[in-house]
């Protein structure tokens, strides 16, 4: 065990556990939603029928009425192997939907997402399993995933060790930090904690996984697989279902912080809503996200960004804090902004709802192409 595990998991409040091997045979759902990745899928289901030793695999392919040969090679896959279902749109139906009738049709006692572009490493399936069949509280359990183009490089698939963390320390992290620290393929589920807190939540397509990682910790321990590699994450140039939005625009950037936000309130006003601390941890996420906010909009001014658009991010700063322009990121925005005169430009005491209609009206047209950031 190295030191670097040992001191990560001092510095979350994490319990070390030394991995132990599973004493039963195991069933793991991988659920693979599909759309347009009919090149990626076989080796994609490979990786999960494959060099995964000690687990009853059932993998569950959802097609989401793709326009290449998806649909045609999910069949044959499924002709060829018994342990594969297909469940196949007869309308497209968008990434949410199709994560849930993936996820509603598993019937293992652990379930992993699996992009169909994507792929896990051997004996990612195993590993994952002998935690939470060892660790009845944990709810979650992830390790690192490697991003990747074209070949699939090395990766480390022996030794390691476990960490977990009680359930609201992890979520503090998160509360704390403001960011999603899983991209997904490395994620196993316990199915019952699964049907516990329920499926994607529709409302919030642009941080589903983020939303449903923090609701988990909200009623179950997380679980850390240190030291060893547990999926592949392709990069390419459609990525289709990773959902990235832009995140490197403007726009992405303000769509993602508004979601992370809403993420937050949507886990403390439900499952989380009886915790002891969560008012604390709610007002910790928004000053969080709030300095987040106020950041991205120094970092444009020092930059000289014209463009950006500042009025749209002030918007979202006063709509999750209550005076962010007494924040320590707000003031050094005052007065990177102040005209020389005392006052801050008009546009800054414009009333909520004509700030709120001024974005609304912007995203519209961005996504009519009308306008790009």
């Amino acid at each position: 065990m190295d030191i670097l595990t040992r001191t990560a998991a001092k510095l979350a409040n994490g319990r070390i556990e030394e991995p132990r091997a599973l004493n039963r045979i195991a069933r793991v759902t991988v659920v693979v939603p599909c759309y347009n990745y009919g090149r990626y899928l076989r080796q994609c289901v490979e990786s999960v029928t494959l060099n995964q030793p000690g687990v009853d695999v059932e993998v569950i392919i959802v097609d989401d009425r793709s326009t290449d040969d998806s649909a045609y090679m999910a069949r044959s896959i499924q002709d060829a192997d018994k342990r594969v279902h297909l469940i196949a749109h007869k309308q497209n139906k968008g990434h949410i939907a199709t994560y849930n009738d993936g996820l509603e049709a598993a019937t293992g006692e652990f379930v992993l997402l699996l992009s169909a572009d994507d792929l896990v490493t051997p004996g990612a399936l195993t590993r994952a399993a002998e935690f939470l069949a060892a660790e009845p509280s944990v709810g979650l359990v992830y390790g690192n995933a490697i991003h990747f183009h074209g070949e699939l490089p090395e990766s480390r698939i022996a030794g390691g060790s476990w960490i977990v963390w009680p359930g609201v320390d992890w979520l503090r992290i998160r509360c704390r930090s403001g960011f999603n620290t899983i991209t997904s393929p490395e994620a196993v589920m316990r199915t019952a904690v699964l049907r516990e807190i329920g499926n994607y939540r529709a409302d919030l397509p642009h941080a589903g996984d983020f939303e449903m990682w923090l609701r988990t910790s909200a009623v179950s321990d997380i679980g850390f697989l240190a030291g060893v590699d547990q999926a592949y994450y392709r990069h390419h140039a459609t990525n289709m279902n990773k959902q990235d939005f832009g995140s490197g625009t403007a726009l992405g950037q303000l769509i993602d912080l508004k979601q992370r936000w809403q993420s937050f309130e949507a886990v403390f006003s439900g499952v989380g809503s009886g915790l002891e601390e969560g008012p604390q941890l709610l007002e910790l996420a928004r000053s969080t996200i709030a300095r987040q906010v106020l950041e991205r909009i120094n970092y444009a001014h020092a930059k000289g960004w014209r463009d950006f658009p500042t009025t749209e991010f002030e918007a979202l700063a006063r709509e999750i804090h209550h005076s962010p322009a007494s924040t320590r990121a707000g003031k050094v925005l005052a007065k990177r902004r102040h005209d020389g005169t005392g006052r801050l430009p008009a546009h800054a005491l414009w009333p909520a709802w004509a700030v709120r209609w001024r974005l609304e009206e912007w995203c519209r047209r961005w996504r009519r192409g009308q306008i790009g950031v």
